[in-house]
């Protein structure tokens, strides 16, 4: 957690609080230590970025689930477009 939290700038305490909004779980490793990945170091960066703009973190976080809500939706959508593009065509 702590290197974690050095590469993001910020503090333990930050992380620990997104951890309780649920915003991101790290996996533990066998000696209990919290393990992140890239993507939610990401998540966490995005976080920290809207509490460093006067958002609360509550608010932070709900910002941040929603644009990956909305990221996902728009890959999702995309994806269907390219499969069904062919189909259109043979249509035509």
């Amino acid at each position: 957690m702590g290197r974690a939290a050095e590469m993001l700038g910020t503090t333990q305490s930050f992380l620990r609080a997104i951890g309780e909004a649920r915003l991101i779980t790290p996996l533990r490793s066998a000696g209990g230590h919290r393990r992140y990945s890239r993507y939610q170091l990401r998540i966490a960066a995005r976080a920290r970025e809207l509490v460093d703009e006067g958002t609360p973190i509550e608010a932070a976080c709900r910002i941040v689930i929603l644009e990956d809500q909305l990221e996902e939706a728009q890959r999702i959508n995309a994806e269907y477009r390219r499969t069904a593009e062919p189909a259109n065509g043979e249509d035509s």
